[in-house]
């Protein structure tokens, strides 16, 4: 059982962005999803993974990167949902307005990105290095970081499927750039979208893991 879970709206970067917040009784820390391409907060594969991070006593907070109109727009000419300067601008704005939120403001923060949220996550994590205490990418691109990487000082978690060879490449440059601990998991047998048996699970233990790990304790900067 939850104590508190509402949709809620929030300013962020000129324009109000929806989001699903889930407070479980005595949370001890908060994470952020930033979703990649084509996606929203009403992604299986993000909620999956939040209802794991929700039973071991983590917060979420699963936020739309576009408003309605744009994701309207967006459907037509794609173009939004690869920005990302925008998208990172976007997750930047909601690591800015989080911890004055009620209900999980003063909590730990940490940042799930997957496909290109991933790249959009570690900008905001190099841009915030006292607030992000935390990054977990999930078959993400973070080489779209760019030179953000040589910022990112937060302890990464790159999950990959072992059928992704050419994403685990580009995860493993990243990993070069990236400043802090990071730590490369290829889950076995998946591909880029986790939908091979036991796959998905495989990605909610590692990322509520890391998270539990490096969240303990933390409070808002």
């Amino acid at each position: 059982m939850t104590d508190v879970e509402v949709s809620i709206t929030i300013p962020a970067g000129g324009v109000v962005l929806e989001a699903d917040v889930v407070v479980p009784r005595s949370a001890h820390a908060v994470v952020l999803f930033a979703h990649g391409s084509g996606s929203s907060r009403r992604s299986p594969r993000n909620r999956h993974v939040a209802r794991e991070l929700q039973r071991a006593g983590l917060a979420t907070v699963l936020a739309d990167l576009l408003t309605p109109e744009e994701d309207r727009i967006d459907a037509a000419t794609g173009r939004m949902r690869f920005d990302i300067g925008l998208l990172s601008e976007r997750v930047s704005a909601l690591v800015e307005r989080l911890p004055e939120d009620e209900l999980i403001g003063g909590l730990g923060l940490g940042l799930f990105g997957a496909s290109t949220g991933a790249a959009a996550a570690l900008v905001a994590a190099a841009a915030h290095p006292d607030t992000v205490k935390a990054v977990v990418s999930r078959g993400g691109r973070p080489d779209l970081a760019g030179d953000a990487l040589r910022l990112v000082r937060q302890p990464v978690l790159l999950i990959v499927g072992e059928r992704d060879p050419i994403v685990i490449e580009l995860n493993r440059e990243a990993m070069d750039e990236i400043v802090g601990e990071t730590r490369l998991e290829i889950v076995p047998r998946a591909s880029h979208l986790f939908e091979e048996q036991g796959a998905l699970e495989a990605v909610a233990e590692t990322a509520r893991d890391w998270f539990l790990r490096h969240l303990a304790g933390a409070t808002a900067g």
